[in-house]
């Protein structure tokens, strides 16, 4: 960064230039910030030839003809010669006019007369070689650039004032681009029918020729090039050193001792998120740690004991979801319908187990954001809808926080959730005997999802091998695995058993644990199968009265899911024999697509549509011919068509090789 700095100012200490520089960056990557706190003091610190430069600095955001520039160097320069302006300015440390104090300066500022009654000094004003004119946001100008350039280089190239343009060329490049584009686009078409080359038969598609009629003819990014060769003496790419920038993002909350003490703490996990974003967007950021503030005041108010990680999660949430909704990655609606934390995970769930891919995005973003943190509680509905709509909703806050309390507050925690979600080192001496008692209650009575039973479990013969529990390893093993089994009577399946297993922060625990994972597994097995022909039931239900949701049901979540090995074979028939004749050849037609499209997933399913279709051959045997018995003879073809895809390697190498392993 110092070697850009020392590049400029090798630039402005040239004795003679007849072109400008350039500064080009993506937005809200701090290039004003850089101009304004690295370069412009440093440049009106500079004495050459026993002059001292003074900076002009113009943002053209918003501007709609050339005259308002003018305008703006106008005030600007005159705002230098005024004495009484000049001085208190100097006293208030202000570098440049608010823009609404301009606009009430007197009139008499544009016609000679300064505030304090005395006249321009014309020499002054005619002065350029001390001059160093800045502008900034070339692309979001509402004027043409190439007139914009045009202007610009007449204090270049006649007045050889020294010049620095901030930019975003990429913006720039698509702005150029998608300029009037309907406009160019109605004529590009006329031209091309005029020329017989819109029906004329062609490798290439009509939009690519359309497009590339109105490059041939629009062509505005080599205007660009051309006048920014004969303006532009040097581009510079403005790489930012962010971590620096976010220290000085920080400071201005130094005034809040609390909350500048806590970011200072997670300064890292403000860097490594906003890494994270996959943007270079420092404005967003800002914005997102302004939240913060509302909510960290807010927190600290009403709930002011609050656990330090649901505090920091807090902190990555407001920051992650404002770049997701800010920089325009996604949609406001992907976090709408989201109420709870508890929603939030169960759609994390989904998306793992039934390939729910309307909700991969909500599975990237947690993968993302919360890669190697772990956390109870992760999606903050107070925080979302208030990065969203920019409303604190105090009943969503309360009712946020009032479960946190009782889930994850350590005073109120159960004993179990206390070993899993903070390192046990931090219970204290006189708390750990009643704790260890407790959990042991708690998984003597399937009082604990199954898969912390086996998590609490490491943790135990951690314990017996440090001597800190005095139990004997055989009995423990007993009392849990009879946990289990009442567990299991009213638990889910776990789908993401070794995540979960890699959240134990204990190491070192031996082999004790393949019995417990061993029969673990069995049991998850088991709920998995109670899961989908729960799955089964709910979808196969809307047959034959609910077609419409069966298929959109099954499109959803049964594409990859081998959903007919959990339901009942004959069941299955009578739903389909009562169907319509239309959704008799809908469904077989879907399920031969699905199995030529996903043949390897749905295989286990494929003796149960062995069965289905013996049993719909048997029930069409010695029938009279009636169009729905000639649906189901073609329903029974295409469940053959389905068997004939599992005779055929891969499918038959694997059985051979399966057997030869029996043998």
């Amino acid at each position: 960064m110092e070697d850009l700095v020392e590049s400029i100012l090798d630039y402005i200490r040239a004795d003679y230039t007849d072109y400008a520089i350039m500064i080009n960056g993506e937005w809200g990557s701090g290039k004003t910030y850089f101009w304004n706190h690295k370069v412009r003091n440093k440049i009106e610190t500079m004495e050459l030839n026993g002059k001292r430069y003074k900076t002009i600095y113009m943002s053209l955001y918003g501007i709609s003809n050339l005259e308002e520039i003018s305008k703006k160097i106008f005030i600007e320069t005159t705002q230098l010669m005024d004495k009484n302006l000049k001085k208190f300015m100097g006293n208030n440390g202000q570098l440049t006019i608010p823009e609404y104090a301009k606009t009430g300066l007197d009139m008499a500022n544009f016609f000679g007369v300064t505030q304090n009654g005395d006249k321009i000094d014309y020499k002054e004003f005619f002065s350029t070689d001390d001059k160093v004119l800045c502008f900034d946001d070339l692309e979001r100008a509402n004027v043409d650039v190439i007139d914009i350039l045009g202007y610009i280089n007449n204090f270049v190239e006649h007045d050889h004032i020294k010049t620095i343009i901030i930019c975003n060329e990429k913006e720039l490049s698509t702005k150029l681009k998608n300029s009037n584009l309907e406009m160019k686009t109605f004529i590009a078409t006329y031209l091309l029918d005029k020329e017989g080359s819109l029906i004329k038969k062609t490798d290439k598609p009509m939009v690519e020729r359309i497009q590339d009629t109105i490059e041939y003819v629009f062509d505005k990014a080599n205007d660009y090039e051309r006048i920014k060769e004969k303006l532009i003496g040097e581009t510079f790419e403005y790489a930012p050193e962010f971590n620096y920038i976010i220290n000085g993002i920080l400071m201005r909350y130094e005034k809040y001792p609390d909350l500048i003490r806590f970011l200072r703490e997670n300064t890292n996990l403000i860097i490594s998120t906003f890494n994270k974003s996959g943007t270079r967007n420092l404005r967003i950021l800002k914005h997102a740690l302004n939240d913060f503030k509302k909510i960290f005041d807010m927190v600290n108010k009403s709930y002011p004991n609050t656990n330090h990680r649901v505090m920091q999660t807090m902190l990555i949430f407001t920051i992650a979801i404002s770049f997701e909704i800010k920089a325009g990655k996604v949609t406001k609606d992907k976090f709408v319908n989201i109420g709870s934390n508890e929603e939030y995970k169960a759609i994390l769930v989904s998306s793992r187990v039934f390939m729910d891919n309307r909700q991969f995005y909500i599975k990237e973003f947690d993968n993302n954001y919360y890669y190697n943190f772990k956390a109870e509680y992760r999606f903050f509905k107070f925080i979302e809808m208030y990065v969203r709509t920019r409303i604190f909703n105090m009943k969503v806050f309360k009712e946020n926080m009032e479960v946190i309390i009782n889930t994850v507050d350590t005073d109120k925690l159960p004993g179990y959730k206390r070993l899993l979600t903070e390192e046990y080192w931090k219970i204290s001496d006189d708390q750990f005997d009643n704790i260890i008692e407790e959990v042991l209650e708690d998984v003597k009575n399937g009082r604990i999802k199954p898969i912390e039973i086996v998590k609490i479990f490491a943790y135990f013969m951690y314990f017996i091998k440090k001597d800190l529990i005095s139990y004997d390893i055989k009995t423990i093993k007993s009392v849990f695995i009879n946990g289990l089994n009442i567990s299991s009577l009213n638990a889910n399946y776990c789908p993401n058993v070794k995540e979960e297993l890699e959240s134990i922060s204990v190491k070192d625990i031996g082999t004790d644990m393949e019995e417990i994972l061993k029969y673990f597994d069995n049991v998850n097995e088991t709920l998995k199968d109670k899961m989908y022909r729960e799955k089964a039931e709910e979808v196969f239900k809307n047959v034959p009265m609910k077609m419409e949701l069966f298929y959109d049901k099954f499109a959803k979540e049964c594409m990859t899911l081998p959903i007919f090995k959990y339901y009942d074979v004959f069941q299955m028939f009578q739903r389909i024999s009562c169907a319509s004749n239309e959704d008799i050849v809908t469904i077989k037609e879907m399920l031969e697509e699905r199995a030529k499209k996903y043949t390897k997933e749905i295989e286990p399913e494929i003796k149960n549509i062995r069965k289905l279709k013996q049993v719909m051959d048997d029930y069409i045997d010695g029938k009279e011919s009636t169009i729905k018995i000639v649906m189901l003879e073609d329903f029974s073809k295409g469940l053959d068509k389905i068997l004939e895809l599992y005779k055929t390697p891969p499918f038959m190498n694997n059985k051979k090789e399966s057997n030869n392993a029996n043998v």
